[in-house]
């Protein structure tokens, strides 16, 4: 066997099931389940062979050329394994979580071919050889995550998908110039260790340069949510609870904020990044996000806007972390990668429970609630103390590498800003857990979910017919949400271990992020 084929075998795992469910009728709910877990698998597996050969020091390439000097070109080295494991596991439960989620609603068939694809770009991006090939996929994404944004139909929904549209075409023609500008200037798009461009060239020009990097920085940064191109983020919301998840743990701010990480260190390179200028004004940017985002989750009732401002801030983290020369930083922005994605998949996946069950979409709503569903309040508050970076959750160690990384870059200023974004999480996380564990339910609660949306439903017998008794989720929707909230708190107890996603992030910057 040709083992440089496994990363297009990877990319295919997702792409094939999602062209072959594109022609399922909407009643073949068995296939279509059956090809979305065997996708899933599937790549869990592959994924799981690649970690092995990268972690014993083997690079996987394959390449396909398009046109005379440009290829399409995937390489499977240990930062693209690090998105790529993230996309594959949380996948697989997104997968389970959405099959429960969606059961007995219209259109299905639609939502998981493109659930499936958008996965694919995903994968096509974290795998991406060269610029080319990362442009191809991160366009692909764009499209790929339309029709879930959409997928409600509502005139919300299709406001949403509008902005949506907006916002990631014109990143997209941005990233299009700045990739043509990039290939004129260094006659390359390859993606290389210390990056492509030519200190003594960077240095001779850097106005230019700089200008290179910041047309490159808006075309992932929207993506990336950095402020003020944020604002696609919180309104994109209006998507199932499975699509929110998708988009903030998964697929299209992981996206963006992996650009960044390939802007810095696999075209410019630190060293030349920081020289322009190119550096700071990321550092600069992401802190300001970091603060501004927090703040704003703070003005937020509805719970998922709340969660979605916790992202615009929380992803900042990674760039802030790149963006800094020292190796405990970068240490520490690569494994926020993976700490921010199981925490905020945890924290969706408990919203969309609360929403689906009981109707419950605000934090005003949720007084008591913990009484009603214990479970899925307790994964909350997991998610939720990893986020303020309480030891021992992974956020606390993507917030003390930072932070140690930091006064070891000089740039001690990124201190203050960390232990200000901390208690700013707890200021609008704390209120939630306390609502829903300390306060008296409301009167207006119902005594089925059923009622919630129709109130001439007959009323519910047996556990559920108590207003206080427990009313927990259906097993395919709670139990994904049990088993990241256990992967969380595994990736922080168990840091320590070489195989963490901690020991993964210290591999490759030891090894030289490429």
């Amino acid at each position: 066997m040709d083992w440089d084929l496994l990363p297009l075998a990877v990319v295919l795992s997702s792409f094939l099931p999602g062209i072959a469910i594109m022609f399922l009728r909407e009643e073949q709910s068995g296939i279509r389940t059956g090809l979305n877990l065997a996708g899933a698998v599937a790549k869990l597996v592959l994924v799981g062979f690649m970690l092995q050969g990268v972690g014993a020091g083997v690079v996987y390439e394959w390449r396909l050329q398009v046109l005379p000097g440009l290829e399409l070109s995937l390489v499977g080295d240990a930062l693209a394994l690090l998105f790529v494991t993230l996309s594959a596991v949380l996948w697989l439960v997104t997968t389970v979580y959405a099959i429960g989620y969606l059961e007995g609603s219209p259109n299905r068939t639609r939502f998981f071919s493109f659930f499936s694809l958008c996965v694919t770009a995903t994968t096509g991006i974290a795998l991406a050889g060269d610029l080319f090939t990362f442009v191809f996929f991160f366009e692909a994404l764009t499209w790929a995550t339309y029709p879930l944004v959409v997928h409600r139909g509502t005139p919300e929904a299709i406001r949403a998908g509008r902005l949506y549209l907006i916002y990631t075409l014109g990143a997209g023609a941005a990233l299009v110039l700045g990739a043509v500008w990039f290939q004129v200037e260094t006659g390359t798009v390859a993606f290389a260790q210390g990056g492509a461009v030519l200190p003594a060239e960077a240095a001779a020009a850097p106005v230019r340069y700089l200008a290179l990097f910041l047309l490159l920085l808006a075309g992932v940064g929207v993506k990336a949510a950095f402020f003020p191109v944020h604002g696609w983020l919180p309104i994109a919301m209006v998507a199932p609870a499975p699509v929110s998840a998708l988009l903030h743990a998964v697929a299209v701010v992981k996206a963006g904020a992996f650009g960044v990480v390939r802007l810095i260190h696999s075209l410019f390179g630190v060293e030349v990044a920081t020289e322009v200028g190119g550096a700071g004004v990321v550092a600069a940017l992401a802190a300001f996000t970091i603060l501004y985002g927090s703040i704003q989750a703070l003005r937020q009732d509805d719970l998922k806007r709340l969660l979605a401002f916790s992202t615009v801030s929380q992803l900042s983290y990674i760039a802030l972390g790149v963006a800094l020369i020292a190796p405990l930083a970068q240490v520490g922005g690569l494994v926020h990668l993976i700490h921010q994605g199981i925490l905020k998949i945890t924290l969706f996946f408990c919203a969309g429970l609360l929403a689906e069950t009981l109707g419950v979409k605000k934090v005003s709503a949720m007084a008591g609630i913990a009484r009603r569903m214990p479970f899925t309040m307790l994964a909350f508050v997991v998610a939720a103390l990893g986020m303020m970076g309480i030891p021992p959750t992974p956020g606390f160690i993507s917030k003390w590498y930072l932070g140690v990384g930091a006064i070891e870059a000089g740039a001690g200023w990124v201190v203050p800003v960390l232990l200000a974004s901390s208690l700013l999480n707890a200021a609008y996380f704390l209120p939630v857990i306390r609502t829903a564990y300390l306060d008296e339910p409301h009167e207006s609660w119902v005594e089925d979910p059923r009622r919630a949306v129709n109130p001439g439903a007959p009323r519910a017998r047996g556990l559920g017919a108590r207003r206080l008794g427990r009313l927990e989720a259906h097993p395919f929707l709670l139990l994904p949400t049990l088993a990241v909230a256990l992967l969380a708190l595994a990736t922080g107890l168990l840091a320590g271990s070489p195989w963490s996603p901690l020991g993964w992030a210290e591999l490759i910057v030891a090894r030289g992020i490429q």
